[in-house]
């Protein structure tokens, strides 16, 4: 179908199936069956979003995609931006678990669960980091025993962000302590109401409660729940990594050069307008071009997922500059906005609190999907082909890497 054609057919079902209430400023449409939305009709957006496919327009059509490609998916997105149509806020189960299941999965699997992430309908979280275990993931220690059709899980994961609403949740578990620890893990997945989970929120300094403690005591975890092969998990979790550092790289959520420069047309800065100010004018550019950068990184992410290839350390270039400039622009709004900066009400706050829930919460971002400085090494020994770090622990059984009880 010519581009045009297809314009059009977009054009015309939005204006037939977009409400008013999903369009400009207003609630977030939420995804997952544990996060009520108080307008129906939001509901009803996404339902009819997810059935289009138009959620994810670029997954095939047979697991609840719309199988679109590159060129029509991003007719569809000028689309909804031109007429300010609220998108369901993605989450883990679109930008990171559906590509992993895309890759990994079975076709059973993949036609089990794609479909609810495609809908919204089913929430996702990630169970990686553990309390001895975070930027050292392969460091983890919570054990997965294998007993014949099921394995048997004891442990503790930490930082598991929506653990508390989400359906199911993907795990990476050690299931060959005698390997060396990059090869004795293995990658699953599991309703996150198995018996034997016990989710602990933990209370953050902006008063929310995403990030969860999540224990596990002999949890049953079926054999038909793993994802690639036994051992294979570092593999697996990597393209989970991968695609989270595209997601926040991208600034998919808060703050961006237009709600910045929109800002600074609209307050003083001193005696006069912020966007007259040479000092305003220089931050406004640098940050542009950081956003053009990015965007166009992601480009390079967009064609290697084009062609079935897994995205490589680019995406760790995306989320080094990404990340600290999201944190920088919503510091910079906050000081432009003065002593109205410090209030944070979605009633009273400008953009309804955006630039401090951002700048609240962009510190976790650059640590989430690995550091500022493990993304540094990443870029310097697989872009730059500098020298890896010495790691004592290489090719050694993980049972005989030295902690700090020993």
């Amino acid at each position: 179908m010519p581009l045009e054609n297809f314009r059009t057919q977009v054009s015309e079902w939005l204006a037939e199936h977009c409400p008013e209430s999903a369009r400009g400023k207003g609630e977030i449409v939420t995804i997952g069956s544990k996060r009520p939305m108080k307008d129906p009709s939001l509901l009803q957006w996404r339902h009819s979003l997810g059935a289009k496919g138009w959620t994810v327009p670029t997954w095939p059509k047979e697991y609840g995609g719309g199988g679109l490609d590159n060129d029509e998916a991003g007719i569809l997105y000028e689309e909804l931006a031109r007429i300010s149509a609220r998108l369901p806020m993605h989450g883990m189960g679109v930008s990171m678990i559906g590509p992993t299941l895309l890759e990994y999965g079975t076709e059973e699997q993949k036609k089990l669960h794609i479909p609810g992430i495609a809908s919204g309908d089913v929430s996702w979280c990630q169970g990686y980091s553990e309390p001895g275990a975070g930027s050292d993931l392969a460091s983890l220690r919570t054990k997965a025993e294998d007993k014949g059709d099921f394995f048997e899980v004891n442990g503790q994961k930490i930082w598991t962000s929506g653990a508390h609403y989400s359906d199911f949740g993907v795990l990476v578990l050690r299931t060959d302590p005698e390997a060396p620890k990059h090869q004795g893990l293995t990658y699953f997945f599991l309703d996150m109401k198995s018996p034997g989970i016990e989710i602990k929120p933990i209370r953050q300094i902006s008063g929310g409660a995403n990030f969860n403690e999540v224990y596990f005591t002999d949890v049953r975890i079926p054999d038909a729940q793993r994802l690639g092969n036994v051992g294979q998990g570092w593999q697996v979790a990597l393209t989970t990594l991968m695609n989270e550092r595209a997601s926040i790289g991208g600034g998919g959520g808060g703050v961006n050069f237009d709600s910045v420069f929109e800002l600074a047309q609209s307050v003083d800065y001193g005696e006069r307008p912020a966007i007259e100010d040479p000092s305003v004018r220089r931050k406004l550019a640098d940050w542009y071009v950081q956003e053009a950068g990015l965007k166009f990184t992601g480009y390079r992410s967009m064609t290697a997922l084009s062609k079935g290839e897994i995205p490589g350390p680019e995406n760790s270039i995306g989320k080094l500059v990404g990340a600290p400039k999201q944190q920088d622009m919503a510091s910079f709004a906050l000081d432009l906005l003065e002593q109205a900066g410090v209030i944070w009400d979605e009633k009273l706050s400008e953009r309804a609190g955006l630039f401090q829930a951002t700048y609240m919460a962009s510190p976790g971002l650059r640590i989430a999907g690995g550091t500022d400085e493990i993304m540094a090494n990443i870029i310097a020994e697989r872009v730059l082909g500098m020298p890896q770090d010495i790691r004592v622990d290489k090719g050694i059984p993980f049972s005989e890497v030295p902690t700090a009880s020993s």
